[in-house]
């Protein structure tokens, strides 16, 4: 068997994540919704009301651009924005009854997408896929 390099997992992982990010965006086509929008409603989704600088870090937004999808959320009525009573500097961010309709709606549609795709694995691939991943993960992002 050859030497499988750090590099080709590299490339490999990346080939795989942009085709399945390509097959997300497909989810996301006719619902008004950017793909960074998406990943706000759902992280609210299934973590409930958040500080809005807590969001940011959870879908890979920088604070500029978490304050800017929020207010585009709030504007369309999908989010609500209340001053935290713990802190009034913190704005916590909450589905609206609109949002979780809509979030709820993509979202299903996303899990049977991403069901599909992942179909060609086994169960016991998809178990050592997850396990890999999270310790590729963990060692990439301890400090050096």
């Amino acid at each position: 068997m050859p030497t499988v390099t750090g590099i080709h997992i590299w490339l490999v992982l990346m080939k795989a994540f942009h085709s399945m990010a390509a097959c997300a965006a497909r989810d996301l086509r006719g619902t008004g919704l950017g793909e960074s929008d998406f990943r706000v409603l759902e992280v609210l989704l299934h973590k409930g009301p958040l500080p809005v600088n807590t969001i940011g870090p959870k879908v890979f937004l920088t604070a500029g651009s978490i304050s800017t999808a929020v207010e585009r959320l709030y504007a369309r009525g999908l989010v609500s924005r209340i001053d935290s009573k713990a802190d009034r500097r913190v704005r916590v961010v909450d589905l609206t009854p609109k949002g979780r309709r809509l979030i709820n709606r993509i979202f299903a549609a996303h899990v049977k997408n991403m069901e599909g795709i992942a179909g060609v694995l086994s169960e016991t691939e998809r178990a050592q896929l997850v396990d890999a991943l999270k310790k590729l993960g963990k060692h990439a992002a301890a400090p050096v």
